[in-house]
């Protein structure tokens, strides 16, 4: 009986490091499928990150736009024009005038004509002006003095036309567009392909 204990017991005993190394190399093996998932799940978000960044640069060729293009078309939001703090006399006139424009493109305009009225009390022009505002900056400004005038309460200023070269900008307030000009305000027009 004791030859048999014996036996149950180091028979137990094998079993029991069977068991133990069968836990361990199953640990093991869980360890190392863990390790692989999360590799593949690393491979899996760099590839995505990838092909998104391929895509975003197939995207950014097809909506590139000429910077001069868009200042061009959008020239109002980037252009403005103001008038400094003036005196008015008791009984009217105007003095210390000063137009400025500003400039918040990234190309200088070469010219720019402003036509300034001085209007009376009553509503009506006494007179009208124009100032030509040369060589503004580039995300900058420029101030021109006006004339004082005698009579007047009040003045209205407004763009009748800005130039830039380095824009290829030419836009004036009676310059006619053609229907389905797609950019109206180019000095020179883009050479369109010719037909094959």
């Amino acid at each position: 009986m004791l030859f048999m204990i014996a036996i149950l017991v180091v028979k137990s005993c094998r079993d029991q490091r069977k068991a133990k190394e069968l836990l361990r190399v199953n640990e093991q093996l869980l360890n190392e499928n863990r390790d692989l998932k999360n590799s593949l799940t690393l491979s899996n978000r760099t590839a995505e990150q990838i092909a998104g960044r391929k895509d975003m640069q197939v995207q950014a060729q097809a909506t590139f736009v000429d910077r001069r293009e868009y200042f061009r078309k959008n020239w109002k939001q980037y252009i403005s024009l103001n008038t400094g703090d003036y005196k008015t006399g008791f009984l009217g006139g105007i003095k210390n005038l000063e137009i400025t424009l500003r400039n918040q493109t990234e190309y200088p305009v070469d010219n720019a004509v402003v036509m300034v009225e001085y209007v009376r009390g009553n509503g009506d022009v006494f007179k009208s002006e124009p100032y030509t505002i040369h060589n503004i900056p580039a995300k900058g400004v420029q101030t021109v003095h006006a004339s004082n005038s005698r009579k007047g309460t009040k003045v209205n200023i407004r763009l009748i036309s800005v130039t830039s070269q380095a824009m290829n900008f030419c836009w004036s307030h009676d310059k006619k567009v053609m229907p389905g000009d797609q950019d109206p305000w180019a000095c020179v027009a883009a050479a369109k392909p010719l037909p094959q």
